[in-house]
């Protein structure tokens, strides 16, 4: 009794019947297959087989389990899944998006616009054109600015990215107007625009009270869509009427970032080189007189680390071709190179993750002068010069420079 043609059955005690053994009775008998090859074993032998094989068939089930959450744990291990790395993507992306900006973005623009006109879409070229001829005299009057623009946490990628940071030296009063001079220019000014045409330093914080305006070429607001993007940030054309405007119609607290160098420093700029073009600039000098706005020095260590570029000798071809792009264009093509997008040992666009640390000097204050002579431009100028240096000294061997380090003023 127990043997039957499918197996053995196993007896559920639960379900006896009277004195008849539940191997018959029971309506649960659970018969196992893997027994019916072994006919010459006895009713006990088995049970405790067929038990100890449903035991083993429920510890295969929940090792099923176990084994899912144990997949799910490994994925969510994935070194590109963590949040250190998932922050370094994000902060390739929001540098590249700046850079192609800052390169392509108002060519690009233009020509796609110029090519809606010959689609059945030349409704929304017309649109925006007319648009463009009503707001054509916005960025000489500070532009559009965005405070949500500003905000955006990828310009606190951005800042990571290097990392940058601004140094606050001396308190800045709202009841005055400012001209800061940002040097050096480096490829692309990161630092500038990082600083004052986001908040991912928290300008406004350090310096309350102050609008800041970073100017930059006025060519750049005639490209469609990108003129908008570069107002929401509070960029403005560095323009004399521009300047007019902010430092005489604009109230007080403003505060226009000036490039001194401009293209002419980018042309010298280099890793491990630190120098300004200066000495015959004074424009931004005399602007400062003639509205009383009181000049403020800035220097941002760094800067000239994170491209590198070609530098090519005076007479060459290279720099001939240069010196008329930026006395007919005004920029001066550069040959440069920084870290590529996956691999900081290839050679691409993306700048190298250099610390940029910008920092403000003491404010130089400017009497108002409504026809500054020669001689009131020069004495301003000098005693610019001079804070200038003695801002660089007084901070390069905090931010790695030797003490030997000394800026060079040409």
């Amino acid at each position: 009794m127990g043997q039957s043609g499918k197996g053995f059955a196993i007896p559920c005690n639960s379900h006896q019947t009277g004195n008849m053994p539940g191997w018959d009775r029971c309506a649960h008998t659970v018969l196992c297959p893997h027994l019916s090859s072994s006919p010459g074993l006895g009713a006990h032998e088995a049970a405790t087989v067929s038990l100890a094989h449903l035991k083993k068939r429920g510890q295969r089930t929940r090792g099923t389990g176990s084994s899912i959450l144990s997949a799910l744990q490994d994925l969510f291990s994935i070194s590109w899944l963590n949040r250190s790395q998932v922050e370094k993507q994000l902060q390739v992306i929001s540098v590249l998006q700046w850079v192609l900006t800052f390169l392509v973005m108002g060519v690009s623009c233009s020509v796609i616009l110029l090519y809606t006109f010959c689609t059945d879409c030349w409704l929304i070229a017309v649109l925006y054109f007319t648009w463009l001829v009503f707001d054509w005299n916005t960025p000489k009057k500070g532009g559009r600015r965005s405070q949500w623009v500003r905000n955006w946490a990828m310009w606190r990628y951005f800042r990571d990215y290097f990392p940058i940071q601004l140094v606050k030296t001396h308190n800045l009063l709202t009841t005055r107007n400012y001209i800061f001079g940002y040097h050096p220019h480096g490829i692309m000014g990161l630092g500038a625009f990082c600083n004052f045409s986001t908040e991912a330093t928290e300008v406004s914080k350090k310096f309350p009270g102050i609008r800041p305006y970073l100017a930059t070429l006025a060519g750049n607001f005639r490209m469609p869509v990108l003129r908008e993007y570069l107002m929401s940030g509070g960029i403005c054309p560095v323009n004399q009427d521009t300047i007019d405007y902010l430092l005489s119609k604009n109230g007080s607290g403003n505060a226009i970032i000036i490039v001194v160098g401009g293209a002419a420093e980018s042309l010298s700029s280099m890793p491990g080189k630190n120098a300004v073009t200066l000495r015959h600039r004074k424009g931004f000098v005399k602007l400062a007189l003639r509205h009383g706005a009181d000049l403020v020095p800035i220097y941002s260590f760094g800067e000239n680390e994170v491209y590198k570029q070609v530098i090519f000798e005076e007479g060459s071809w290279g720099r001939w071709v240069q010196k008329k792009f930026q006395k007919y264009i005004g920029f001066a093509p550069c040959i440069f190179h920084g870290r590529g997008l996956f691999s900081s040992d290839t050679w691409g666009l993306l700048p190298y993750p250099k610390p940029i640390t910008t920092v403000v000097g003491e404010p130089i204050t400017i009497p108002k002068l409504e026809h500054p002579t020669q001689q009131d431009i020069d004495l301003y100028h000098a005693m610019y010069m001079e804070a200038l240096v003695n801002l660089f000294d007084r901070h390069k061997t905090k931010f790695g420079l030797p003490e030997t380090e000394v800026l060079e003023v040409t």
